[in-house]
């Protein structure tokens, strides 16, 4: 377990994160051509969509070996419509990369993956990519992520050069300069004593690094007091303490278009990131008693492995499993303690890319492949029947798009529906809802990008054709105030006298992200009868009552105070219904539209005219930062006013200004919108 690394690398999108993958597979040895982004030749990008956007859309996993270790990569997406795929890799991930681009720094989705990391507790490390392009400062990105992402970066590696005339880096812990060999494609590292031209300032940068680890580390700390040469190895055993523990993250610079300053990377993966082991215990709920406790990472115990991603495809269902304790074997049996069912292991697989490798077992620490599971998703937990436990669940942004999907012929509607509910397993972020009025289907994703690729593969994997509406705002409701009523049902259904009666109470809860349901005053009512009854409540917030939109940040409590005997599971149901109806009028409903923070980058002559756009737009500008020759413009702005923007943003700015989008939050829709609606 001790040989075993388990990572991802994470990164804005266009930092380089896929070119900076197939390099580490071509060093490794692992595969034996060089992918290419922008010929769609990658092997980490191997879906369709993927190679004709030259984006990374699902996360994809590999393993290789490098210096006697196992490492397992998984290469994420860049593009916030993805971030699912970054949270629940990196719910399951020992460590990371993150990569920044040498020119833009640290960027808008940079910030979001480094706090989804951060949520995780993950060490990392830094890779400062493109030094070879124009704009491109090392030292200036490294000042930006001391200062936006409040993390201590140490410089491992350092520049040999600048922009065009990039050619190496050195190597502070060593002190050599390595350079990498352009007729073997970067493969052969040169190694060299530090220039003398360059030797006074690579020894400032080492003392400063050694400075930085020695007041964290003993043995470093005793050769810096006696003014002794420190040595290699303490040095990088002190670095592996310090970023086991966040204390800092070791830096790296390169160019991994131009080969450069990759390997290096693959040396800090294997000296600064955790083994399993070194990552310890994960903490787990006995589903018996619901107490805490903890999954020690020992093949010898009984399993329990952690069901994060299903990936989907016209085969079948595969899903990826991160185990943390036992084995799983092929043809095995284990339990899902949140059904309540029995799973069957089929085959298990060591995964490269799309491409499965067989295996017969699985131990602790390791990450697979799975097929047959009939009864578990994304989140769920597989483990021994004689040890139920439950992992912690990756967490999910809620859904702020909406469009309406409608098959191109009556006889593919059935088959829609099927394939989407089978796409709707594979991305938690895709949510699906029929219409009971009307039957239109209503496809919810994380915006314009997510929705056109789950149609694009509807069409292409499943052969299922079919029509997306218009985008539409994912509009939520609160209550202003707060209101207590009591309604009593007495009606006669199917020849059967129903009686009920019922208080709700609901008030405002804005520290909350969705809604709390609550029981109270149920003296007489039957045990079976309460969640039923709990259920119905939800239910009441989540279609939303009048508008149609549901409720967030609502805090809401069921009460029965006065049970008779007569009285019946329906009549309660109902007068909880209607009084519940009762509350939404007295409680001031406001609707709430979606809020996206953005980031724009353009060049200085589009500044204006883009923030004059922005204001129309109801946008609030929060910061404006100069960089060389361009400006970084970031805010928030309503989701309503931002659809289709980057066709307008690259018409103002003649194509050379980037924007990215990132849900935040809900504010108070204008009333004007409301009364649209309402109408």
């Amino acid at each position: 377990m001790e040989n075993i690394r388990n990572i991802g690398i994470i990164a804005h999108i266009d930092a380089g994160k896929t070119t900076l993958s197939e390099r580490i597979l071509y060093y490794s040895g692992r595969e034996h051509r060089m992918g290419e982004v922008h010929e769609g030749t990658t092997r980490m990008d191997w879906q369709q969509e993927e190679q004709e956007r030259g984006i990374t859309i699902t996360s994809a996993a590999t393993s290789f070996l490098w210096g006697g270790v196992r490492i397992n990569l998984i290469d994420t997406p860049g593009h916030v419509d993805f971030t699912a795929e970054v949270e629940r890799s990196l719910r399951v991930l020992d460590g990371a990369i993150g990569v920044f681009s040498g020119v833009e720094g640290v960027e808008a989705q940079s910030e979001t993956v480094w706090r989804q990391a951060d949520r995780y507790h993950v060490p990392r490390l830094v890779f400062v990519n493109k030094l070879d392009r124009v704009g491109s400062e090392y030292f200036r990105v490294l000042d930006e992520i001391r200062q936006k992402l409040h993390c201590l970066p140490l410089a491992i590696t350092i520049p040999i050069g600048a922009e065009s005339e990039f050619e190496g880096v050195i190597d502070l812990v060593r002190m050599k300069e390595l350079r990498f060999e352009a007729s073997s494609l970067g493969t052969k590292v040169i190694a060299a004593e530090v220039a003398a031209e360059r030797r006074e300032d690579a020894l400032r940068r080492r003392a400063e690094l050694v400075e930085q680890v020695a007041e964290h580390a003993d043995e470093v700390m005793a050769l810096f007091v006696d003014g002794k040469e420190i040595p290699a190895e303490p040095l990088l055993r002190a670095i592996r303490a310090g970023t086991l523990a966040r204390r800092w993250v070791p830096a790296f610079a390169g160019a991994a278009f131009r080969n450069k300053g990759v390997q290096p990377v693959l040396d800090g993966v294997v000296h600064f990131l955790p083994s399993p082991a070194d990552a310890g215990a994960v903490p787990a709920e006995r589903v018996k008693d619901g107490t805490h406790v903890e999954v020690q990472p020992d093949e010898k115990q009984p399993l329990v492995a952690l069901v994060f991603k299903v990936q989907v495809d016209s085969h079948g269902e595969l899903s990826y499993v991160r185990i943390y304790s036992g084995k799983i074997e092929r043809g095995s049996n284990c339990l899902n303690p949140r059904s309540g069912k029995k799973e069957r292991i089929g085959n298990l697989y060591h995964m490269h890319s799309n491409l499965r490798e067989a295996i017969a077992e699985a131990a602790a620490g390791d990450i697979a492949g799975v097929t047959g599971l009939r009864f578990s998703g994304t989140g769920d937990t597989l483990c021994d029947p004689s040890r139920p436990v439950l992992l912690e669940r990756p967490r999910f942004p809620d859904t702020v798009i909406s469009m309406a999907i409608e098959p191109r012929s009556a006889a593919d509607r059935d088959r829609l529906l099927e394939q989407l509910e089978r796409l709707t397993k594979e991305d938690p972020t895709l949510a699906l809802e029929v219409s009971a009025e009307s039957g239109q289907i209503l496809m919810s994703g994380m915006g314009e990008l997510h929705l056109e690729v789950v149609r694009n593969r509807l069409e292409r994997d499943f052969k299922v054709e079919a029509n997306i509406g218009k985008p539409r705002v994912s509009y939520r409701q609160t209550f202003e105030g707060s209101a207590r009523r009591r309604a009593r049902f007495e009606r006669v259904i199917g020849g059967k006298e129903h009686l009920g009666s019922a208080e709700i109470a609901v008030r405002a809860d804005p520290s909350a992200r969705a809604c709390t349901v609550e029981a109270e005053d149920m003296n007489g009512v039957p045990p079976n009868w309460r969640p039923k009854l709990e259920e119905t409540a939800r239910d009441c917030l989540n279609s939303g009552g009048s508008l149609g939109y549901p409720f967030v940040q609502v805090r809401l409590s069921v009460r029965v105070p006065d049970f008779a005997p007569q009285m019946t599971e329906v009549g309660l149901i109902m007068a909880v219904k209607e009084a519940f109806d009762l509350c939404e009028m007295d409680a001031e409903p406001a609707l709430l539209e979606p809020v996206m923070r953005f980031q724009i980058t353009t060049p200085d002559e589009y500044f204006g005219p883009i923030t004059q756009d922005l204001t129309r737009r109801r946008a609030t500008i929060d910061a404006v930062e100069t960089l060389p020759a361009i400006r970084r413009v970031e805010g928030t702005v309503p989701l309503s006013e931002v659809f289709g923007y980057t066709t307008i943003l690259r018409s103002i700015s003649q194509g050379r200004a980037a924007m990215t989008l990132e849900p935040v939050g809900y504010a108070k829709a204008p009333e004007e919108i409301a009364s649209k609606l309402r109408s």
